[in-house]
């Protein structure tokens, strides 16, 4: 029997008692009143009537508290709230955006959503008392529906992905989750499967699988990908016993091309290099892009060294044509560096260092070529590791030392003026040279942080000199290009000269020739600001890079050095003695002093004297020294 019917027999029985008992009472009152028959049975009648009314209204009026009391009125509202929540599931049901598809206890589709019928395609009459195998896509192996219904009756439900076919036949990723749903008896009723359409996830993993893996400009395998494959190929080489050749290729001077045309056409001739490097392999040769102007190709069948070779010059020659940019006829070379497996290294990462040791001395012997490992390579990138982890450490243990070299008068013998120089204690191997560590330093960028300490030094000893009452004209610092191209050095050197009290005056900033021409606008802007500071500015190892004289003439600079490389053949020499002259002569029209250095014989600077360079320094001035043993007296005579 339903609830319904259980609660209405209950009301039922409750009013039969409620009326036998209204009727034995009211019967027993009215015999007691009437004797009279006909009296009685009109009073029965009225009784009757009344009886109807009152329980009439007795059950309007009180049916909320009857019902209450019956436990009706509470499943009543329980039905209600069924019933709405009913409504709200269907209204659910129908618009959510995940599939829905129920089927009864012997899995035949009952009802489906819309959803469903979106995702795949087939309408409800189409699937209704269907099993849902129709869905099969045969992707997976039945071991896994196996497992799944096995999930499905210890737990209750499984959550997955599923591959199903849709009505066009196209197989697509679902994730699944399936529940059982019990009746009151704890049988089972029904299976509810709600999916999603994971298709567009699963597209969006593959991209940012591409992505992770490949260059996103030229589409090119990345160095990820690449050292992958080279891991890959090393293993399979040392299976069937042959060799490979890892070939890193930088191209040359690709930084003049962003700086003049912009880094938009810089981005299309690298795609368009990459193009024409594609067309220059044959299967079996993988082509990666490692980033910026920078390349790597992987041959994996590659027994001899010739070949490698062979594909080195393949690649040169294949840029050799111009290439068509936005417009422009453009030219690029490469350098190429060249490590073989087994021969160089057993394993990836060692073949990539190898190959970029060979690549850096394919770009020191002149660019435009490719360069072979060797071991001896090897030994010089380690010691170039060792020597920048040292020099960090000379940094922060205060290893590093000023040094100061007399800068002479040559018409008066003079000293008047020092430049500073920095020099290395280390402390096992005692004072090593400049041309060790430098270098070192300005690959690693520690150079910044040297020049702004050197400069730091040099300015206080200035003052201390000052104040000891020595008398000298200016104290020269180096600025690398580094520094030099940062736009904080106008801040850098006010801050040394107010930490210091030095008059700025008395400080003269050397920029090499090469580092104003790199970028003559930004050269030109800081210059400008370093003269509102009132600090002097030459141009060092002037006659060695390629200054453009319409440039030169714009810049605030008050001092010409002269390279020692033009000095050291002087004066025998005709050809140093030719550019000594026009760099003098060309210092002297513009207002500018001379200053010549790598001075280390007297006959140079007798020459030097007589072609009126203001300046000189070298060793036969004076050797760099600490700043206590400057000898202030010295004063050689010229000729």
């Amino acid at each position: 029997m339903s609830a319904t019917h259980r609660d209405a027999l209950r009301a039922a029985l409750l009013y039969l008692v409620l009326s036998v008992v209204w009727l034995q009472f009211s019967g027993y009152l009215l015999n007691s009143f009437f004797d009279s028959s006909t009296e009685l049975l009109r009073w029965q009648l009225i009784n009757g009537y009344a009886w109807v009314l009152l329980s009439a209204g007795l059950i309007f009026l009180a049916r909320a508290r009857l019902f209450r009391c019956l436990g009706i009125g509470a499943k009543l509202r329980e039905r209600s709230e069924d019933r709405e929540r009913l409504r709200q599931a269907a209204a659910v049901f129908d618009c959510t955006h995940e599939g829905v598809l129920v089927t009864d206890s012997q899995g035949l589709i009952v009802h489906v959503n819309r959803a469903f019928m979106e995702i795949t395609g087939y309408q409800s009459e189409e699937v209704l008392g269907q099993q849902p195998s129709m869905f099969k896509s045969g992707h997976h192996p039945p071991a896994f529906y196996q497992a799944m219904f096995a999930m499905l009756n210890s737990a209750g439900q499984w959550s997955g992905e599923i591959w199903n076919r849709r009505k066009s036949g196209e197989i697509y990723p679902q994730w699944q989750t399936i529940r059982i749903i019990h009746d009151d008896l704890g049988r089972i009723s029904h299976y509810v499967a709600v999916f999603s359409d994971i298709s567009a996830i699963k597209n969006s993993e593959h991209e940012l699988t591409h992505l992770a893996h490949h260059d996103p400009l030229t589409d090119l395998p990345n160095r990820l990908l690449f050292t992958d494959r080279v891991e890959q190929a090393l293993t399979s080489a040392q299976l069937h016993k042959r060799g490979c050749a890892l070939l890193m290729i930088d191209l040359d001077h690709f930084k003049m091309i962003n700086d003049s045309l912009g880094h938009n056409v810089g981005d299309q001739l690298l795609k368009a290099v990459a193009e024409r490097f594609k067309g220059l392999f044959v299967p079996g040769i993988t082509l990666a892009r490692l980033g910026g102007d920078e390349f790597a190709v992987l041959a994996e069948n590659c027994p001899q060294l010739v070949q490698a070779a062979a594909l080195a010059q393949r690649i040169i020659d294949g840029l050799k044509q111009p290439f068509e940019i936005d417009g422009h006829q453009l030219f690029i070379n490469a350098s190429i560096g060249i490590s073989l497996f087994p021969s160089d290294a057993l394993g990836a990462e060692q073949l990539l260092r190898n190959a970029d040791s060979a690549l850096f001395k394919a770009k020191s012997a002149g660019r435009d070529g490719y360069a072979l490992y060797t071991e001896e390579l090897t030994a010089h990138a380690q010691q170039r590791v060792e020597i920048a982890f040292e020099l960090r450490r000379a940094l922060e243990m205060q290893e590093l030392r000023v040094y100061y070299q007399p800068v002479h008068d040559l018409k008066t013998s003079r000293l008047v003026g020092v430049e500073a120089l920095v020099r290395w204690e280390h402390p096992q191997r005692g004072l090593i040279s400049p041309a060790e560590f430098i270098p070192v330093a300005e690959r690693t960028g520690l150079i910044s942080e040297i020049d702004a300490w050197v400069m730091q030094q040099a300015c206080q000893q200035m003052c201390d000199w000052q104040q000891a009452g020595v008398v000298l004209s200016f104290v020269a610092v180096n600025v690398s290009s580094r520094l030099f191209a940062r736009r904080e050095l106008y801040q850098q050197v006010a801050q040394v000269l107010r930490e210091t009290g030095l008059d700025p005056a008395y400080l003269e900033l050397e920029v090499t020739e090469s580092a104003v021409m790199d970028d003559p606008e930004v050269a030109l802007e800081q210059m400008h600001r370093l003269r509102e500071l009132g600090v002097r500015l030459a141009i060092d190892d002037f006659g060695t890079g390629y200054s453009s004289l319409l440039r030169l003439k714009r810049l605030p600079v008050q001092k010409l050095k002269i390279d020692q490389g033009f000095v050291a053949g002087l004066p025998w020499d005709e050809d140093d003695g030719a550019i000594v002259r026009v760099i003098i002569a060309l210092a002297k029209s513009m207002g500018m002093q001379v200053h010549a250095e790598g001075i280390e014989q007297v006959e140079q600077a007798g020459f030097l004297l007589e072609q009126e360079c203001d300046l000189g320094q070298g060793y036969w001035f004076g050797r760099p020294v600490p700043a206590e043993q400057l000898d202030w007296t010295r004063a050689p005579v010229i000729g």
